[in-house]
């Protein structure tokens, strides 16, 4: 994929962590084909980076994703149909297979993903959250599936997602009625890696949970289980989940990783991953 000029994103790396922001803060960072392909370019860029472990995705300003944009929704009405707006040579980073879609990609990708929801949160932002491998939300923070209130049905693999996370009941209760929830109202829901007061506290709960990753973490290792979490979630077959654990294991013990994370153990210090 040719490099894009970034309109809709921007990111930084700083001590191995990235943190991605949806950058278009006069419309509360409404959603848009371009802020999608950029999106995707961003993370297959980040994803192979020897300087980077794990990725942060939050938004600037006071809002994390208000949804898909009402112009480019307009359009939709007029074509009868939607455009996702990515372009055909837009790069599917992280997915393969089953996961060789939109958001399930994530779950796919080599780094774990951490969503800091700093603020509003509705639909296909909603659903780029739930696909994330971490989230912290600030209390306050209201969100909505949204689409019941549009007349469109569950939309990027929610109905997939979220009963997994917080169970068929309390999804059936915001897939179904669309209505507005906060970060407080669900703290205990199972959705939250942490409920935060404020965006920024949000974003540093995220990053700082990046940073402990960063430090006491083998990355090869980090990336394996991540492999691992997903192809459990699609085959649920725990015999073969036993079996290619311990493949794994043995294969690891012959890394250099390892034998630095012993060494560490025995000199009770911190690994040097």
């Amino acid at each position: 994929m040719t490099e894009l000029e970034l309109k809709a994103t921007r990111f930084e790396v700083e001590d191995r962590v990235a943190t991605v922001w949806l950058h278009r803060p006069h419309r509360h960072n409404a959603w848009t084909g371009r802020m999608h392909t950029e999106l995707r370019s961003i993370m297959a860029g980040l994803e192979h980076r020897d300087d980077v472990r794990a990725v942060v995705i939050t938004g600037s300003d006071r809002a994390f994703c208000v949804g898909g944009d009402s112009q480019a929704l307009e359009g939709h009405v007029e074509r009868g149909s939607y455009d996702t707006g990515v372009r055909p040579d837009a790069a599917s980073p992280g997915g393969g297979d089953r996961l060789d879609a939109d958001f399930a990609w994530q779950l796919g990708y080599r780094l774990p993903i951490i969503a800091a929801v700093n603020g509003a949160c509705a639909g296909i932002g909603l659903a780029l959250a739930l696909f994330c491998d971490l989230r912290f939300v600030a209390a306050e923070a209201k969100l909505t599936t949204a689409a019941p209130k549009l007349g469109l049905p569950a939309e990027y693999g929610m109905t997939w997602m979220l009963p997994r996370l917080i169970g068929v009941t309390r999804a059936n209760d915001l897939l179904l009625s669309g209505r507005v929830f906060t970060g407080a109202e669900t703290a205990e829901w199972g959705l939250w890696n942490g409920v935060c007061e404020g965006g920024a506290a949000t974003l540093a709960a995220a990053r700082g949970w990046a940073a402990q990753l960063v430090r006491f973490a083998g990355p090869t290792a980090v990336a394996t289980t991540k492999r691992q979490i997903t192809a459990d979630l699609l085959r649920h077959d725990p015999a073969a989940s036993v079996t290619d654990s311990i493949v794994l294991m043995n294969d690891a013990m012959a890394t250099a990783e390892y034998r630095e994370g012993i060494a560490a153990l025995v000199e009770k210090r911190a690994p040097d991953f």
